[in-house]
């Protein structure tokens, strides 16, 4: 009976993994058994640090929001209390923008929610 080969299913999973193992560093980019072992760590931690980078940025948004608030002489829980009695639709992302980018109209807005 004939031998199965498996050359080309191989030789394309072995160069998917290469080529996700471009930027590694020594023999991580070298060799394939090593390669493989990175490429699943880097995987992991790609998919992990996609929902971290949604809490960093929410944190760094509330920051920005609080030091605005503290110069307007309010706290941030305070103002979002606030904001939310008085419905206005803007979310934190906007918020922060406008803090550090217009602060005359972030200054309106907080001016709205001690009203």
């Amino acid at each position: 009976m004939a031998r199965v080969k498996h050359s080309v299913r191989t030789r394309a999973r072995k160069k998917k993994v290469m080529k996700l193992a471009k930027g590694h560093y020594g023999a991580a980019r070298r060799w394939y058994r090593l390669a493989e072992e990175t490429t699943a760590r880097d995987l992991v931690y790609a998919y992990r640090d996609r929902r971290v980078k949604k809490r960093e940025f929410r944190q760094l948004w509330i920051s920005r929001i609080n030091a605005a608030c503290r110069e307007l002489g309010t706290t941030y829980s305070q103002f979002i209390h606030k904001l939310k009695n008085t419905k206005v639709a803007l979310d934190r992302k906007a918020l922060a923008d406008l803090a550090a980018r217009d602060p005359k109209v972030f200054k309106k807005i907080v001016e709205l929610c001690k009203k």
